[in-house]
């Protein structure tokens, strides 16, 4: 359950993403320990500014410097799909958005939908 708007969230993943994340439940110590638990509290998730510190270290340890966050590799990876004929019904799926205006707003679609056409001859 999403806490920002109280839907139910489903996320895909791939086989190898699904075995490692079996292994990280196989060596859990209790069945309540979260697979991303905080450093500094117990029986805490990992929290959101400890995952952007993560992010952003990982970064620029890659060589990137600029601004780079959780959100920003959200966005970036819809910008992705989408410009790989992902369906849009699927893209309002993984964002969880109740329509697809507000997927093409959030991933600033149609300025990139129009360039699209331009090139297409419509």
């Amino acid at each position: 359950m999403e806490s920002k708007t109280g839907k139910q969230t489903s996320i895909y993943i791939n086989k190898e993403v699904r075995q490692a994340l079996l292994q990280c439940l196989l060596n859990q110590r209790a069945a309540d320990e979260f697979i991303f638990a905080s450093y500094k509290y117990k029986n805490m998730p990992l929290s959101r500014y400890q995952a952007y510190r993560i992010v952003k270290q990982a970064a620029v340890y890659a060589g990137m410097p600029e601004h780079i966050s959780c959100h920003s590799l959200r966005k970036t990876f819809g910008y992705h799909a989408w410009k790989q004929s992902v369906p849009p019904a699927m893209l309002m799926d993984i964002y969880n958005h109740s329509s697809y205006q507000i997927t093409r707003r959030y991933l600033k679609l149609i300025r990139m939908i129009r360039i699209r056409c331009k090139k297409s001859g419509y």
